[in-house]
C-alpha cells in the first residue's frame, strides 16, 4: 500500500511529477515531429485486397482521403476468429473513425483470412470499420506481418526492424500511407511489437489508475485480455495462472 499523507504533502510530490510528465510530453512532441520527417518510399506494387465491395487497390482504400492507417490484424486463413490482442486494438477504432476523417485520415483493418471469415468476426463483434483481405496479395508479406513457412522453419523472422524467432505465422502492426495528387502511394511509417499500443487508448486510462497494467506477474503481457463479447470468462490477474 502507498504512503498516506496530508493534502499539501499529496501536492507537493504532484508537482514535482507533473514536471516530469511535462518533460515527457515535450520529448513525445519531438519525436512525432521526427517521424513525420521520415522519408517516404513509394508503393509501386499492385497490391489486390477483397474487400465487401469488391477488388480493391491500395489506392482504393483511402477513399478520398490522402492519408490512411491500416491494422495489421492477426487473422490467418482457416482459423475461426482473429487473435484476441488484435481484437482488443481493434475495439478502440470505431470512436475515432470521424475524428480521424476531419484530418484527412482514412483507416482500414488487413487480415489474410478470407473475407466472409472477417465480416463474419466484424458483425459478431459490433465493428463498424472496414475489414478487407489481403489473402490474394503479397501485402502482409512484404510489410512483415506474415512469414512464409520456410521462414518460420529456419527459427528466426524479418519483425520489428530485425531478425528474431516469432511463434505465429502473422503478427500485429499498423502501416500508414499516403497518397499524392497525382495518385501515387508512399509508405511513411510502420511500427510493430509494443508500438502498436498506439491504438490501445485502455491502456492510457490504465497508466494512470493506483494499480496500473497488473500485468508484471502474468505468465506473458496481454494475459488477461479477452474477446470483449468474452469477459465473462475467467481471466488472468497478477500473480494468478492463465486461464
Amino acid at each position: 500500500m502507498n504512503t498516506i499523507v496530508n493534502q499539501e504533502q499529496w501536492l507537493a510530490q504532484r508537482k514535482q511529477l507533473l514536471v516530469r510528465e511535462k518533460e515527457l510530453m515535450r520529448q513525445q512532441d519531438q519525436l512525432a515531429s521526427e517521424r513525420r520527417a521520415l522519408p517516404w518510399v513509394r508503393v509501386d506494387k499492385q497490391y489486390v485486397f477483397d474487400t465487401p465491395q469488391g477488388k480493391r487497390s491500395l489506392s482504393d482504400l483511402f477513399e478520398g482521403h490522402s492519408q490512411l492507417v491500416v491494422q495489421h490484424f492477426m487473422f490467418a486463413p482457416g482459423e475461426e476468429r482473429g487473435c484476441p490482442h488484435c481484437s482488443y486494438m481493434a475495439d478502440h477504432t470505431d470512436g475515432a473513425l470521424a475524428h480521424l476523417a476531419q484530418r484527412d485520415v482514412g483507416m482500414v483493418v488487413v487480415s489474410r483470412a478470407p473475407l466472409a471469415s472477417l465480416e463474419r468476426m466484424r458483425q459478431d463483434m459490433g465493428w463498424q470499420f472496414k475489414w478487407v483481405s489481403s489473402g490474394d496479395s503479397d501485402f502482409n508479406y512484404d510489410f512483415h506481418v506474415s512469414f512464409a513457412p520456410e521462414e518460420l522453419a529456419e527459427g528466426k523472422v524479418n519483425y520489428n526492424y530485425t531478425g528474431q524467432a516469432f511463434p505465429f505465422e502473422d503478427a500485429p502492426g499498423v502501416s500508414v500511407f499516403y497518397k499524392d495528387e497525382t495518385g501515387a502511394v508512399y509508405h511513411t511509417y510502420s511500427t510493430f511489437g509494443r508500438g502498436v499500443e498506439v491504438m490501445m487508448h485502455t491502456y492510457r486510462f490504465l497508466d494512470i489508475t493506483p494499480l496500473g497494467r497488473q500485468e508484471d506477474c502474468l505468465p506473458y503481457t496481454m494475459a488477461w485480455v479477452r474477446y470483449h463479447d468474452r469477459y465473462a470468462q475467467p481471466a488472468a490477474s497478477c500473480c494468478s495462472a492463465h486461464a
